[in-house]
């Protein structure tokens, strides 16, 4: 049996972050693009961010049914993911004429790039491996 002490806090890396260039059109003095910094979150940042793109409604028989909009979950999880710009700058959000952070980033960034970001944001949270690659990887 392992030893336990590699689960603890203190031993495991807390937040990934990557470099990634999500649009050629922002870029430096030089010319180059200038990349975006995207973290990875915890499950409990991912809940809170989950439940607060979760509405509840009637359904039939007057029972509660919970719905999650995934475009309103996606977009939260990309701000709570970009670390760098700093969406929720006010100063960068009126020079594009929006208020708030998820305003912004679909302002900012044309349909294709906001894809490739929510990809990329997918992939640093561990959202890219489907159930059928994790079974072949514990076969392994």
């Amino acid at each position: 049996m392992s030893d336990l002490s590699v689960f603890f806090a203190s031993n495991v890396a807390t937040e990934t972050a990557e470099e990634v260039i999500v649009s050629d059109r922002f870029k430096d003095k030089e010319g180059n693009p200038v990349p975006w910094v995207v973290r990875s979150l915890t499950e409990e940042e991912n809940d809170v961010i989950r439940k607060s793109a979760t509405k509840r409604s009637k359904g039939k028989g007057g029972q509660q049914v919970t719905e999650t909009d995934q475009t309103e979950y996606l977009s939260k999880l990309a701000v709570a993911s970009v670390k760098f710009p700093n969406l929720k700058d006010a100063e960068l959000q009126k020079s594009y004429g929006v208020l708030g952070a998820e305003s912004l980033i679909r302002k900012m960034l044309l349909a294709g790039e906001y894809a490739n970001l929510l990809l990329k944001v997918q992939e640093i949270n561990g959202f890219d491996k489907d159930m059928n690659d994790l079974v072949d990887e514990a076969k392994n």
